[in-house]
């Protein structure tokens, strides 16, 4: 559950508000690295699984990349909430920035 002094909340729900609407087309447009914004997503939702795994002293494992783009916002969700159970402050808000620069990527 999201606390007061939580890096992540904020920038997660603005995202996942931001594109938990989208269609699959809207999904596989290019984004600004010429990558679908759904191949975006899911690395940035791959980055933060891996600093999950890393602080919680296991092996990193690939996010499953689903056949629905529709549901790339809960899988950014669980890993979020994986990170503000596991990762330490400076980690979430690394992850934050990045959460922040994919909206603003999105704009």
């Amino acid at each position: 559950m999201p606390t007061p002094d939580d890096p992540l909340d904020a920038p997660v729900r603005k995202l996942v508000a931001q594109v938990s609407h989208w269609t699959p087309p809207r999904w596989a447009a290019s984004g600004p690295s010429g990558a679908s914004r759904a191949a975006l997503l899911h690395d940035l939702v791959q980055w933060m699984a891996d600093r999950c795994a890393e602080a919680e002293g296991r092996p990193a494992l690939p996010v499953p990349r689903l056949d629905n783009d529709l549901a790339l916002p809960d899988q950014l969700q669980v890993v979020a909430a994986d990170l503000r159970r596991f990762a330490p402050l400076p980690v979430q808000a690394a992850a934050a920035e990045r959460v922040s620069a994919i909206r603003g990527a999105f704009s």
